[in-house]
């Protein structure tokens, strides 16, 4: 408060040199790489050196409607690169773009070439503008599954998992040596949720009824000879054409500049004291652990699943929330949840703590590009959950078990001895499999955590058990499934999410959301961990350490979820 009339004063100069000149016509954007839906939070000084910051959804939303507000500026050129983006996040985008249109303001798509991905993105703008001897690629959508069993027994290894159900089938590409019926059953029923999704996009932007949008995808793809023929894009020409085909201004073809050419000049809104109520975020990203969050220094060259993920801790996640339920400027909490779950006990401890915020003020669960299994037993506290239509949800179940490692010793000739005092005491050790014993010990656990599970998703819910069986059992489904299934409440991402928690609160719409940070002196009752091991490997083994360490497992499976 004592820094705002030196930010108002900073304002008013800035003001006036942004007001000599003018922006760009048009604003191109180049998106080259995923969206993470919020900003990465701040790294330690050193590694800030190491990591190149990324461009988010929410970061770019601002930066659309700073240019909606700008009447100098026409509109937006996306620059389309094929990279992977999961559905909920292309519909993020998507949104983003729908809004900027509705400003008036006009949006185009060019890229080289189109894949499934940016195409059904180019189908929320005005124009789709392909480069000569592009291309539009084979339109769908497909998942390929890995199954190591009989590849694992080779070098004598083997794993020994108990699931509740064949749906809950994370363990699959371990255990088993080809899909099963229950696997390629959800997969199924998952793509074509979002092919549909797809097969909607085109019918509207291209102004065609759904049959005729399903035939245009299945006879893809599109050469540049053809497409503008067959009305797959609008023009073919090269990107130094686009100044020209834009339009002139003055007898000359209009400017087109980057955003920090273009923001150098933009008018901004004078500062506003951060008084008064607010509603906060929080997030839950990554693989659920037992510990505290973390995310690798620098992004290693190959992606580990599960182990090399971002994760987040119930140590880090149950401060921050006591700090918010403790808050009282924090009148409304909306909780941004991306991940495919982990350690039970995590995610218990990660709940019990949401419910305290619940209890409390408003809290709204914002659902990412997948939020199962742990990562739905952590939205349950809210009063009200949003999905995108492609984010994957549900995943209700629990499994445990180990990977199973005597015969590799055995085949390396390495003798392995164990001395053990107490019954079941090695029963996790991964020298054997379990005995007819011990599985039925891990069976009774893992029956109890799921029914637990299932219960509080019924009281959660407001369902009776009985109606949330059958779509519990470990089975993933899309957020529009989901909604049909009443897991979810809303389709939407985080914008609508914000304006529930203000509806909610009673607050205006012009009430800020802003992003809690962990309280700098930690909340008792305090638990020393280790620190975690520098650099990325070091990471991957502490995730496996990790993941060993939790009882059970409520994990989503791997699913596919990027779009190229």
């Amino acid at each position: 408060m004592l820094l705002f009339p030196f930010r108002w004063l900073w304002w008013l100069v800035s003001s006036v040199r942004r007001s000599i000149g003018k922006p760009p016509q048009f604003v191109v954007f180049v998106l080259e790489e995923d969206l993470p839906t919020l900003p990465d939070p701040p790294r330690p000084l050193w590694q800030r050196f190491a990591a190149r910051p990324r461009l988010s959804v929410r970061e770019l939303g601002e930066r659309f409607e700073a240019i909606a507000r700008d009447a100098r500026i026409k509109g937006v050129v996306l620059h389309l690169r094929s990279v992977g983006m999961p559905m909920a996040t292309l519909q993020d985008i998507r949104e983003l773009v729908l809004e900027l249109r509705r400003s008036g303001k006009r949006v185009l798509a060019w890229a080289p070439s189109y894949t499934t991905g940016t195409y059904y993105l180019a189908c929320a703008c005005d124009e789709i503008l392909l480069m000569p001897a592009g291309m539009i690629a084979p339109l769908g959508f497909a998942s390929t599954g890995a199954f190591l069993a009989d590849g694992l027994a080779r070098f004598g290894l083997s794993a020994d998992f108990i699931q509740v159900s064949p749906y809950k089938s994370a363990a699959d590409p371990l255990t088993k040596a080809r899909m099963t019926p229950e696997f390629r059953e959800q997969v199924t029923w998952l793509l074509d949720s979002q092919h549909q999704e797809m097969v909607r996009a085109v019918a509207e932007a291209r102004m065609l009824d759904e049959a005729v949008a399903r035939e245009f995808v299945d006879c893809s793809p599109y050469g540049d000879d053809v497409a503008v023929e067959k009305h797959a894009v609008d023009r073919v020409l090269t990107e130094e054409e686009l100044p020209a085909h834009l339009g002139r201004e003055g007898g000359a073809p209009v400017a087109i500049g980057t955003w920090e050419r273009a923001e150098r000049k933009m008018r901004t809104p004078p500062p506003r004291l951060r008084l008064g109520r607010h509603v906060a975020l929080m997030r839950i990203e990554g693989i659920i652990v037992d510990g505290r969050s973390g995310r690798l220094p620098v992004q290693p060259p190959v992606e580990v699943p599960l182990v090399g993920e971002e994760r987040a801790g119930d140590l880090s996640v149950v401060q921050m929330a006591r700090q918010v339920a403790a808050d009282k400027r924090a009148a409304a909490v909306v909780l941004f949840v991306n991940s495919r779950g982990g350690s039970s006990t995590a995610s218990e401890a990660m709940r019990h703590a949401l419910r305290v915020v619940a209890s409390r003020k408003p809290l709204v669960v914002v659902m990412g590009a997948v939020a199962g299994s742990g990562g739905y037993d952590v939205a349950t506290p809210g009063s009200w959950i949003v999905a995108r239509p492609g984010t994957l949800t549900g995943s209700i179940g629990v499994l445990g078990g180990k990977i199973v490692t005597g015969s590799l010793w055995a085949k390396l000739l390495i003798d392995r001895e164990t001395i053990a005092r107490g019954r079941h005491v090695t029963m996790n050790n991964d020298e054997a499999p379990y005995t007819d014993e011990e599985r039925e010990i891990v069976t009774r656990e893992i029956d109890r955590l799921y029914r637990g599970f299932v219960d509080v998703v019924a009281a959660s819910r407001k369902l009776p058990r009985d109606m949330v069986e059958p779509i519990a059992q470990g089975k993933v489904w899309t957020g529009r499934q989901a909604l049909e299934h009443k897991l979810v409440d809303e389709l939407g991402g985080l914008e609508a999410g914000i304006k529930k928690a203000r509806e909610l609160a009673g607050l205006p719409a012009t009430a800020p959301a802003r992003e809690a940070r962990g309280p700098r002196r930690l909340v008792p009752p305090l638990v020393e961990t280790a620190a975690p091991a520098a650099g990325w490997f070091g990471y991957v083994v502490e995730g496996i350490r990790l993941l060993n360490r939790a009882p059970a497992l409520a994990v989503m499976e791997y699913l596919p979820g990027e779009l190229t």
